[in-house]
């Protein structure tokens, strides 16, 4: 059942600068787009392209550029009210433009410097979703902040999410990753996890998406989803496992393809969808990312993302 706020996505908001033309590493780049990200930004932008009621929590700089990612986020219709402008500089990320994994290089600074005063804890029974990510809980004071006010939104009975988009590139700490990881799923989360962030969080080459979802109800989420690349996904909770092949597109650019999957799986999730029409929901929006270099449109209709569900 949808409450007022769809979601409260906690965590970085940043820049991005994409190679312009694909590259296999950044001394092969010259010239790069700049683009607003951080994976808890890009899912609420998406969201709110799918007519959801979405707020996000999160620090840039008091600078130029920290003022021009909270008004673009805030002209696509979401809350800004909690993003705060701090001394530290905004966070900025060096990205290749890929058609498989990009690499990158993060220069962080105001993404980390989260404060408890941020979250609206009066308003935490209007929240349906409280998302986070790997790369915010990946500093200090962040981590502690975004734990404390996740136990509270369970409280409230928000459903927990998290991508557990992990990288020792961001995290060498790969046990407190783990913890971290852990504690978010004993809140009955949901979790995504692609295969590229398995094998770099649990050093696991071959893991079977049997073990992988296993791994995490075991930990205490409610439902996981193993995204695949170019080979699909695998769902599953309690109750059933369901497999998604992946179709066929011409691929732009992969950055932010995994954020705009999460906001088609949530959104549905939030319409009572099922498990399978979950990750069908996803695939039309990574689909739609996959296709198109930097952001997507304003608005993205729910019923074109709807229009594969049997």
């Amino acid at each position: 059942m949808r409450r007022p706020i769809d979601i409260l996505s906690a965590g970085e908001l940043l820049v991005d600068f994409i190679t312009a033309e694909f590259v296999q590493n950044l001394e092969e780049a010259m010239l790069f787009k700049r683009v607003p990200g951080g994976s808890p930004a890009n899912l609420c932008m998406n969201m709110a392209r799918l007519g959801n009621n979405c707020m996000l929590v999160a620090s840039v700089g008091n600078d130029d550029m920290g003022t021009v990612l909270r008004n673009y986020v805030a002209r696509l219709g979401v809350d800004v009210t909690n993003v705060a402008q701090v001394e530290e500089p905004t966070t900025l990320i060096l990205v290749t433009r890929s058609s498989a994994v990009s690499n990158f290089q993060p220069y962080r600074g105001a993404d980390a410097m989260l404060s408890i005063r941020q979250f609206p804890f009066q308003r935490f029974d209007d929240i349906g979703v409280f998302h986070t990510t790997c790369f915010a809980l990946s500093k200090q004071p962040a981590r502690d902040v975004i734990l404390q006010a996740a136990h509270k939104a369970q409280r409230a009975k928000c459903l927990i999410s998290i991508d557990a988009n992990y990288s020792e590139k961001i995290w060498p700490e790969r046990r407190d990753a783990k913890k971290a990881v852990g504690e978010i799923c004993r809140h009955g989360a949901l979790v995504k996890v692609s295969d590229v962030d398995w094998r770099r969080l649990y050093e696991d080459e071959s893991p079977k998406p049997d073990a992988v979802i296993d791994h995490f109800l075991k930990l205490g989420a409610k439902e996981v989803c193993y995204t695949l690349g170019a080979q699909g996904c695998w769902v599953g909770n309690g109750d059933e496992r369901q497999f998604l092949p992946a179709r066929e597109v011409e691929v732009k650019d992969t950055t932010g393809a995994g954020d705009a999957f999460w906001s088609g799986y949530l959104t549905a999730r939030l319409d009572s969808k099922t498990l399978l029409e979950c990750a069908i929901a996803g695939r039309r929006m990574a689909e739609l990312k996959l296709g198109h270099f930097g952001p997507l449109p304003e608005k993205v209709a729910k019923e074109h993302v709807y229009a594969d569900f049997a």
